[in-house]
This record gives structure tokens, C-alpha cells and sequence, in this order.
């Protein structure tokens, strides 16, 4: 079996190389970016800016996870989304495009049109996504989810958060193959900032390399978030430190870096991966 992660005519070599996730954020209260992509044409362009900055999976999300989000319903998302992925995909796109959401309405929606990842962070509570992905040979992405609203880390680990974040991969991995997925369409995500006390979250980076599989799509997106600097500074101004984290990540074997700022993230990535001999 080939190290891949598929997401339907997709196909990307584990080991080979590290991916560059561009973040589209179509809200207006997002944590860095609320309110500066949230019309049509801003948003349109900017994911042809990422792809221009080297881009290799664009990630389009219309509900905001920052700590103590304001739940929108699956029609506003829809709302969002609908009028910018079909003119993405009218324009056309050479790159996996990633749909990050929590309903299966939503995904499915975004799954007709053309997307090719289905990105959620509830960690697939909602066994209908794994069948969804399944049903149209989807990639999927698995994220740990602890809480948004918690991003303190108000909860007790009790075989310590790199043990309980591995338990939630291998329960996660079986359910997903039950509901009629290949391992090569999955992809593991830890959820750095999700429901883990700074230490927890430094803890999950720096063992990256017992949570990646082999065989399975590792992701990590830690990019601006509160672990890459001190408080503050501003959310434009994270940049070293994301990168910083992030590189940590990739040493450890991550597959996927997920970033706003893309051109920054792809340099660093590519220079990380010429030093390990994958170019």
C-alpha cells in the first residue's frame, strides 16, 4: 500500500514532501482575520493569492471556532459558502480544496460542487461525516476536538494528553474504516489550541512523531494561535512564531502545515524539507 492521502482524484505522497494548507476564513469574527475575507470577491481572491504563494490545499471555512464562537446554523454557513465555491471551481482549481465544517449538510453541499476534503473539528461526533467522505471517495480530516470554548484546557487528561489524544486516533481510525473509508483517505489532526493548557499543547508538537502514522496523513495547524507569541501581539505579527511551531511539527513528521500566510509558511516548509533530504 502506497503512503498516500487521497481525497478523490487527489493524490499526495506521505514522506515526500510537507503541504501548505491556506487558510479561507469567510466570517466576520474569525480570531485574526474575521471580517477581511467575508465578501464574494475578497474571498475569491485571495484564494487564487494563496495558490499564486504556493498553496497546495486550500481550506474554506464560514463558522468561526475561536474561544467562545458564536454558533451560526448550517443554512448561514451554507449561505457563505455556496456562491464562493462555485465560482472557484466555475474559474478552476488545480489544488485539493478543503471544506471546514462540523454539519453534514454542509459537507455534502461543498462535496457536490467539487471539494475534495471534508475538514472537521469536532472530530467526526457526527458519524454521518465519515459516510458522506466515504460515499464520494473524500479525504477527511480528524481533528482532536477538546472544546473552543475551553482553549484553556479545562479538561483532565487522564493517560496524560499525548495518550488520550493517541486513544482518540485509534477509536476514531475504526470507526472510520467501519463506515466504508481507506486508510489512505484519512488525515489525523491533534487539535493544537483545542480544549489543552499551553503546556498540553507543547507537549502534543513535541511528540509528533508517536502520534504520525506511517500510513496515515498527519496535520497540524497551530498558525497564529495563542502558543506562537506572547499576548500582546498582534495576530499579523505571529508570523516567526507560527513558523517556528510549525517547523517543529514538520520535524517531527507532520504532513499538512495549516497557515494564513501562506507565501511565509511554503518558503519555511520547503527550506525544512531541502535540509531532511526530501528534495
Amino acid at each position: 500500500m502506497k503512503n498516500i492521502f487521497k481525497a478523490r482524484n487527489f493524490e499526495l505522497g506521505l514522506g515526500k514532501k510537507t503541504y501548505i494548507m491556506g487558510i479561507l476564513n469567510i466570517t466576520p469574527d474569525s480570531f485574526s482575520d474575521g471580517g477581511k475575507y467575508f465578501s464574494k470577491d475578497d474571498a475569491i481572491n485571495h484564494v487564487y493569492e494563496m495558490i499564486n504563494a504556493g498553496a497546495d490545499i486550500i481550506d474554506i471555512g464560514a463558522q468561526s471556532t475561536r474561544p467562545n464562537y458564536n454558533l451560526i446554523s448550517e443554512a448561514e454557513e451554507w449561505a457563505r459558502l455556496e456562491d464562493v465555491l462555485k465560482c472557484i471551481f466555475e474559474k478552476g482549481i488545480d489544488i485539493p480544496v478543503s471544506i471546514d465544517t462540523f454539519y453534514p449538510y454542509v459537507a455534502e453541499r461543498a462535496l457536490e460542487l467539487g471539494v475534495s476534503i471534508i475538514n472537521d473539528i469536532t472530530g467526526c461526533k457526527n458519524i454521518r461525516m465519515l459516510e458522506i467522505a466515504a460515499a464520494y471517495d473524500a479525504g477527511i480530516i480528524i481533528m482532536h476536538p477538546g472544546d473552543a470554548a475551553k482553549s484553556n484546557g479545562e479538561y483532565e487528561y487522564q493517560l496524560g494528553v499525548t495518550g488520550n489524544v493517541k486513544e482518540f486516533f485509534d477509536i476514531e481510525i475504526s470507526k472510520a474504516l467501519e463506515a466504508g473509508m481507506d486508510i489512505n483517505h484519512i488525515c489525523l489532526d491533534p487539535g493544537i489550541g483545542f480544549g489543552k493548557t499551553e503546556k498540553e499543547n507543547f507537549e502534543l508538537l513535541k511528540n509528533t512523531n508517536e502520534l504520525k502514522r506511517d500510513n496515515i496523513a498527519y496535520l497540524v495547524g497551530a498558525s497564529r494561535k495563542r502558543i506562537t507569541a506572547d499576548p500582546d501581539v498582534p495576530f499579523d505579527k505571529r508570523i516567526a512564531g507560527t513558523i517556528a511551531v510549525h517547523t517543529i511539527a514538520q520535524l517531527g513528521g507532520a504532513d499538512i502545515l495549516r497557515a494564513h500566510d501562506v507565501f511565509e509558511a511554503v518558503q519555511a516548509a520547503k527550506l525544512i524539507d531541502k535540509i531532511l533530504g526530501r528534495v
